[in-house]
């Protein structure tokens, strides 16, 4: 298994750990490596260590105005078949916070989970050879 130190660590603040951790390894394949429930939780996917702070954790404090960032953060997820993702989530109940958007780039959705944090699925455009 990989190290913590070779992770790179997101903290989300959740109200409900318990469901965290279900949702993140039941739907997107993370496995559960520190379970504090109430308190925390950390959840690992390949090289993303997700820290799961709950309301008694002091991850959950709160950041002091002047160091709080913009809105808008989230994690990234690739994914193959966009479609048939969303057609999988959507059957599990998920709370989806957009319609698929396309871009040069490819293309994405985002969801949110159980606290409302947000997680962006994409799924790259195809890539055509260099000449």
């Amino acid at each position: 298994m990989t190290t913590s130190t070779d992770l790179a660590a997101v903290r989300y603040l959740v109200d409900d750990v318990a469901a965290a951790i279900d949702f993140y390894t039941g739907h997107f394949g993370f496995t559960l490596h520190t379970d504090a429930a109430p308190a925390f939780a950390d959840v690992v996917r390949g090289p993303l260590r997700l820290l799961l702070s709950g309301p008694a954790s002091s991850g959950a404090r709160a950041t002091p105005a002047d160091l709080a960032g913009p809105g808008g953060n989230r994690i990234h997820l690739l994914v193959a078949d966009l479609d048939a993702e969303i057609a999988r989530l959507r059957s599990a109940g998920v709370d989806f916070r957009s319609d698929p958007v396309s871009g040069p780039g490819g293309r994405q959705v985002l969801i949110a989970d159980p606290a409302g944090n947000l997680i962006e699925l994409f799924q790259p455009a195809a890539q055509r050879p260099r000449s």
